[in-house]
């Protein structure tokens, strides 16, 4: 089975922020050891950092206009901050590998979504 995994930043640090700058030299250097050898994980096929969310676009279709507005329509905890993907055989295998990415235990979440077929 394959999974989408979607990292939710919530009040997760990241680099070039004031609360990134704020961590110790050991924490930052975790964080990225931890999401490389994320990316080494067999079955994992890396994804990729999303720009903050100020810089999305979100797109809707109503009455047949096309619609835009700034930023993203969720709040700042809701928003996906990157994605990977994980090729497992159960879902208990995908939790464990989500349980390892860095944003999980620093105010984040990671949404597990299977694939359909």
């Amino acid at each position: 089975m394959q999974y989408m995994m979607l990292i939710y930043q919530g009040t997760t640090p990241t680099p070039g922020s004031n609360e990134w700058d704020e961590l110790a030299d050991d924490e930052k250097n975790a964080v990225y050891r931890d999401y490389m050898a994320l990316n080494e994980t067999p079955g994992v096929t890396p994804g990729r950092q999303m720009q903050p969310p100020e810089l999305a676009t979100t797109v809707r279709v109503q009455e047949g206009k096309t619609l835009t507005t700034d930023g993203p329509f969720v709040e700042m905890k809701e928003a996906v901050g990157g994605y990977f993907f994980f090729e497992a055989d159960d879902i208990d295998a995908a939790i464990e590998v989500a349980s390892r990415v860095p944003a999980a235990r620093m105010g984040g979440a990671i949404e597990i979504r299977p694939f359909v077929g």
